[in-house]
């Protein structure tokens, strides 16, 4: 009998160790790919997942999980469209979208771009969006949803605040063109809508220069 309990104990461990052993390591994906197709997140993304500001491809670093998820599986049926991610979310399993999206929720967030802020009669138009709007033309404040100098709400309100400004550009001008409607309710439809050229490159420039955690009060 007690060998019988012994044997069974075995069993389950050995079933235990198969189980992690088959469960994805987000860092692995991260770093290496899934070894079926899938590059690497980090060749677009960064190793810091910070993004590559320059090229447009967006910080990943510190952004909600759920967010991250969503967008994999938009990107997957096609409700997001992107020529390079469709084929790599495709490429993911349930699991590993679930692995790779925590890993990057957890990464510390990098610095913001300061070096490319917005100055002038362009800091004050950006500024202005981000806090006021524009009620004239039915168009409310960028930080209304996002919050607060842009550092995100919940899971459906992505953080602007240390993305790449061509990254925010591009998108606010698919929102604007119609070929990104994945937001909920299309609100960034209706808001690109009222947004010019000008605007867009202002508020894109200044939210990629703030910092994406607020400062704890009492600092400056």
């Amino acid at each position: 009998m007690k060998a019988f309990h012994i044997i069974t104990l075995l069993l389950g461990l050995l079933g235990a160790f198969a189980a992690l052993a088959d469960t994805p390591d987000g860092a692995t994906l991260a770093h290496q790919g899934n070894g079926h197709g899938v590059a690497p997140c980090l060749a677009c993304h960064g190793a810091d997942g910070g993004g590559q500001a320059a090229a447009g491809f967006p910080r990943l670093a510190g952004l909600p999980q759920a967010y991250l998820r969503k967008q994999l599986d938009d990107f997957a049926n096609g409700s997001r469209t992107n020529a390079t991610m469709q084929p790599i979310a495709t490429g993911l399993s349930d699991a590993e979208r679930d692995a790779v999206t925590a890993y990057y929720s957890k990464l510390p967030i990098p610095s913001a771009q300061s070096a490319n802020a917005p100055t002038g009669d362009d800091a004050q138009l950006a500024q202005i969006l981000a806090t006021r709007g524009r009620w004239s033309k039915g168009l409310p404040a960028c930080e209304q949803c996002h919050g607060p100098g842009g550092v995100g709400v919940g899971d459906h309100f992505p953080a602007l605040a240390a993305q790449s400004s061509v990254y925010l550009s591009n998108e606010l001008h698919a929102w604007q063109q119609g070929s990104r409607h994945n937001d909920p309710l299309q609100l960034m439809q209706g808001v690109a809508s009222k947004l010019s050229d000008s605007d867009i490159s202002a508020i894109s420039a200044w939210y990629a220069a703030q910092p994406a955690v607020l400062p704890k009060e009492g600092q400056p």
